[in-house]
């Protein structure tokens, strides 16, 4: 029996399958083509992470990884540095900025089209990649690490990146990714300084400063997306809504965390050197 929806539900979605762009290489890709196989990854990386893996360690001792983790975030550094590098490849930087609220990338037959899809793909792939973080916390015996934050910030960006490639393409989310990229190149950066020991340590007074780095990419994504609105560009209108969403969820996410982890801790030392 068919399922009857409201008027403006069913025009809403039709505007979403009006924008989704079909591609028979790019859909047969590796963890592109079926929603099961990656949503299977993230169900067992949940299940991991805040249920097997905390149960397997609760009477172990932290597993001995640090050379592990040094390559591990040495080759987070240079993939993310690479994928970054894309935006010189020539006509991309052109393409993003003269077509900033006109996407002209939205077919297999456009300019560019391998370019853009290539380089999702492979941010897509850098998503699950990042999986590794949680892991390795939780066979550290680093649980508190595994926050609500933490968990939801990585199982949303494999799905919302999955769904990107496998529905949507283009040259549309440059921005936000070559952003992130940046963002990433510095904080796995100062991840392999810091695995190095406290001879480095010592070091690394800016790592207060990687919370506030993602909280300024987070606002600009947010702005993004706002722009794109009021100037009504011809984007996917749910790729518009559902960045501006999550840009104001990891506002508030990452902004409670700075709060808790430095601010807070600030103005109990400043009442404590008072008393």
């Amino acid at each position: 029996m068919d399922i009857l929806l409201p008027d403006w539900l069913t025009s809403r979605i039709q505007i979403v399958r009006d924008e989704i762009v079909e591609d028979p290489v790019v859909d047969n890709w590796f963890l592109v083509q079926s929603w099961f196989p990656v949503t299977s990854i993230v169900v067992a990386y949940l299940v991991f992470v805040k249920v097997v893996g905390p149960r397997m360690m609760k009477n172990r001792q932290p597993y001995e990884i640090k050379h592990i983790i040094l390559v591990y975030n040495l080759i987070q550094t240079l993939y993310n540095a690479y994928m970054a590098s894309y935006i010189l490849y020539p006509g991309v930087l052109d393409t993003v900025i003269n077509n900033s609220c006109t996407p002209v990338v939205r077919s297999p037959e456009a300019p560019l089209w391998d370019v853009f899809c290539k380089c999702s793909y492979m941010y897509y792939i850098s998503k699950l990649i990042d999986l590794c973080d949680t892991v390795f916390f939780v066979l550290r015996k680093k649980q508190s690490h595994v926050t609500f934050l933490h968990v939801y910030h990585h199982s949303m960006m494999v799905m919302t990146t999955w769904a990107f490639v496998r529905y949507f393409k283009g040259e549309q989310a440059t921005f936000v990714g070559f952003l992130n990229c940046i963002v990433h190149v510095v904080m796995y950066s100062y991840y392999f300084l810091a695995a190095l020991g406290p001879s480095v340590q010592k070091y690394l007074w800016w790592k207060k400063y990687l919370t506030k780095f993602q909280l300024v990419q987070f606002v600009l994504f947010g702005v993004h997306a706002v722009g794109l609105l009021l100037f009504r560009c011809p984007m996917p209108i749910a790729i518009t809504y559902y960045m501006l969403l999550q840009a104001m969820v990891m506002c508030v996410l990452f902004g409670n965390f700075y709060y808790h982890t430095y601010s807070k801790r600030s103005s109990k030392k400043s009442t404590k050197a008072m008393n």
